[in-house]
């Protein structure tokens, strides 16, 4: 009995090992041709910081910052220390700046060189007292100015407070001034975004007016880089954009990223058979004959509420909509008149369906299609 369970066990192994897994492609050619439009929209000494937080915007963070070093950006910006010692691990040198830090991590920050952004004097208090147990001395900082998102930041009235602080501390660098606009990529408030920019000539200005060095400045991120190019100081963040998504005109990017799996079974059904999925929503009619069941279902990222037909990936060339309700780790899809066999690939999103079409039917945004892609899901670097 133990044999013949063993022999179980290898074959469903063998199995496994032959089948391959759900994958999220990362288009080489893609992210280049994304990379090279945005570059053309600036001066040549404008540097670029890529953003790579949150996994790479679910893209994967260490391929994705890797490609950024041979493409020339100048930094890479992640939201968490942990983030930024991820790609420090891995290798990655370009300057990292960390856009949200507790004042706990800062020794980790110091110790792997990391830059922090600093959104109050508290926080930069703290710094000093770090760097100068680390016996570091001109420690690159970035400053956060608040002009209109109140999220995080120096607000107009605290601006003082840290020119005074910032004269008699040695121990601080400061490598860049950034702000954060709050609606560049929505025409209505084109008012407000161009109310922010001037806000922050103002407090940027007198901050530079203390320090006997020219920190960088930035302002823009994907859609301000599109909508007010103009703006671009030195340096612009390049998030969203870097990953397919324009606010502007959509036909100059290219999917960064095919989300797909293999087909792992094809069920012959008719409309005796009843139903597919839990809580038997897949209803079966005469014109349903044949589904196929895929290998990613709600924890790989496939949002519960694509299913019963709301959403349709594409199979061979032909767009198959979901049938029955989402699984945790699977899904059903109705390949009826469609010719394909286990095995194949279906695309999730990519070019046809993209992960704008899925974020629409979820009335959301790309960024949450891109993040709800987690780790068990391998990321592939192609063509």
């Amino acid at each position: 009995m133990f044999f013949l369970y063993l022999c179980k066990i290898i074959d469903f192994k063998e199995m496994n090992k032959n089948t391959p897994l759900a994958r999220l492609e990362l288009s080489r050619s893609g992210i280049e041709s994304n990379f090279h439009y945005f570059r053309s929209l600036l001066k040549p000494e404008t540097r670029m910081l890529i953003l790579v937080k949150a996994n790479g915007y679910g893209h994967g963070a260490v391929p994705f910052a890797r490609q950024m070093e041979k493409l020339g950006a100048a930094y890479l910006g992640v939201a968490l220390p942990g983030e930024g010692v991820e790609l420090r691990k891995a290798g990655i040198s370009l300057p990292i700046l960390v856009l949200t830090t507790g004042t706990e991590d800062y020794p980790e920050i110091i110790s792997h060189d990391l830059m922090p952004g600093i959104p109050d004097l508290p926080a930069l208090i703290r710094l000093r007292e770090e760097v100068r147990k680390a016996g570091r001395t001109a420690y690159p900082v970035h400053i956060n100015i608040d002009t209109g998102m109140h999220r995080l930041g120096f607000m107009e009235k605290e601006i003082p407070a840290l020119l005074d602080f910032l004269k008699e501390s040695p121990e601080i660098h400061i490598e860049g001034l950034y702000t954060h606009l709050a609606a560049s990529d929505e025409y209505q408030h084109d008012a407000f975004t161009l109310g922010q920019i001037q806000l922050y000539e103002k407090l940027s200005t007198q901050i530079m007016s203390v320090l006997p060095y020219k920190p960088l400045r930035h302002v823009l991120n994907s859609a301000g880089i599109e909508r007010f190019t103009q703006y671009q100081y030195d340096m612009v963040r390049l998030g969203i954009g870097i990953y397919g998504i324009s606010f502007v005109d959509q036909s100059k990017m290219k999917p960064a990223a095919f989300f797909r799996c293999p087909i792992l079974q094809i069920k012959e059904l008719n409309q005796t058979d009843g139903t597919v999925g839990y809580g038997r929503h897949g209803m079966l009619g005469p014109e349903v004959t044949h589904t196929a069941t895929l290998c990613v279902g709600y924890a790989d990222g496939v949002n519960r509420h694509l299913g019963c037909g709301k959403a349709s990936f594409e199979v061979n060339g032909k767009m198959a909509p979901t049938i029955g309700n989402i699984c945790m780790d699977m899904c059903m899809i109705d390949v009826t008149g469609i010719d394909c066999k286990e095995g194949d690939t279906v695309t999730i999103f990519g070019d046809q369906p993209t992960a704008g079409d899925l974020a629409r039917i979820l009335d959301t945004i790309p960024y949450e299609i891109f993040t709800s892609i987690p780790k068990r899901v391998k990321r592939v670097m192609i063509d």
